[in-house]
């Protein structure tokens, strides 16, 4: 057995049954994503266009693709066609592009709003007040569905901070949640949390988490 295939094992042991896992093969070649297939997984994160559309192309039909990285609306069709989740919509003008190519293709495209929740700057997302007006104009948007919140907590070997960083996350959605009635279009089931990632992902999943994230983990450092 591999080492990846081992790692997958032992995840879907360890991780509850309504925990989705989206291993992150950005970075890794098809062949370490067919390794993880044999292995059971069939949710994978990849955050470049063109890879995506690479992999998604090339692998089996039956694969589930996350777009988990920040998308420019001029790489749109190398991914939407592919993608079950577009997990990190971060402005405004993205949101609209989304619903815009859904409109002009016939689709309904399920998303995540990415909210900055970590102390690097250089990490993307809506702060809480983008989120709430990003909220309102995804509710209203027809070609998308949006169905929670996505972040990434501050990286960092403390503890505290991470568990900091992911309560605003879970405090974000409850707040849209008991506001439902101001966002008529709302998803009745919205209120899917993605975050955790390989150093934090038990921090995510005692927390609440339905989706982690989990890349090095499962296949190393990057490979190209």
């Amino acid at each position: 057995m591999t080492n990846i295939a081992s790692a997958i094992r032992e995840l879907h042991e360890e991780l509850p049954s309504n925990v989705k896992l989206v291993a992150v093969s950005k970075f890794h070649p098809a062949e370490a994503v067919m390794e993880a297939y044999r292995a059971g997984q069939r949710i994978f994160g990849e955050s470049r266009p063109q890879e995506l559309y690479a992999k998604a192309r090339e692998l089996p039909d039956d694969i589930v693709w996350h777009f988990i990285g920040h998308l420019q609306t001029n790489k749109l069709k190398l991914v939407l066609p592919y993608v079950s989740m577009v997990e990190s919509v971060d402005s405004l003008h993205l949101l609209e592009a989304i619903d815009r190519w859904g409109r002009d293709n016939g689709r309904i495209t399920d998303i995540l709003l990415e909210m900055h929740i970590a102390s690097e700057t250089t990490k993307q997302g809506f702060s809480k007040e983008e989120l709430m007006s990003a909220v309102s104009l995804a509710a209203s948007c027809p070609n998308v569905r949006v169905s929670g919140l996505m972040g990434m907590a501050t990286f960092t070997d403390d503890e505290d901070v991470i568990r900091k960083d992911f309560a605003k996350l879970v405090a974000a959605r409850d707040e849209i949640r008991a506001g439902a009635g101001l966002y008529p279009g709302l998803p009745v089931d919205f209120g899917v949390l993605s975050f955790g990632m390989t150093h934090d992902y038990r921090i995510a999943v005692g927390m609440g988490a339905d989706i982690v994230r989990i890349g090095t983990l499962i296949f190393g450092e990057r490979t190209y």
